[in-house]
């Protein structure tokens, strides 16, 4: 029910791993939601996408939160009112059918570059800082983050490395 699929999508959005929608079809209510809440999203040109639930009498409340932070409130207005179909605003980038698999092997090599505790850093920090005010607070906790970063041994590691014009030991190209 809409607990199991709420618990989904928050699993999902909190996971530490980055996680990407490969998207080569329609994707409808709760599909739509699954694709907001992954870090990054890539679609066919032909791949249609709509918040339908007002049409069958419901509302999108699971999937809410994850889509109006992937399309923005005024978009999410338009579309959970409506329930039309519409094309890229849930994703990333667009790409032919035939470059599909190209390009997610692309972000896949962009990720794998990446330090992976880093990563899972840097989506915590999203969480942490989307909607707060650039204040006092904000600024310690910011400072905190990437002086914590720092003083990790992926931090250690990627700097040396960085120095000593080498690859990072988690990288494996």
């Amino acid at each position: 029910g809409a607990k199991t699929i709420s618990t989904m999508l928050r699993t999902l959005n909190e996971l530490p791993k980055p996680t990407i929608a490969r998207v080569n079809g329609v994707a409808y209510a709760a599909a739509a939601g699954l694709i907001a809440a992954c870090d990054i999203a890539v679609a066919v040109e032909e791949a249609v996408f709509s918040i339908s639930e007002v049409r069958l009498g419901l509302v999108p409340s699971t999937i809410s939160p994850y889509v109006v932070a992937a399309i923005g409130a005024k978009a999410a207005r338009r579309y959970f009112l409506t329930g039309e179909p519409f094309s890229a605003a849930l994703v990333h980038q667009v790409v032919p059918q035939s470059g599909l698999d190209a390009s997610i092997e692309s972000l896949i090599s962009a990720l794998l570059a990446g330090g992976p505790q880093s990563q899972a850093r840097a989506k915590r920090l999203i969480a942490e800082i989307t909607g707060r005010p650039v204040d006092d607070a904000l600024e310690a906790f910011t400072a905190r983050s990437i002086a914590d970063a720092r003083a990790s041994p992926e931090g250690r590691e990627g700097i040396t490395a960085f120095l000593e014009k080498r690859k990072p030991a988690w990288r494996r190209d």
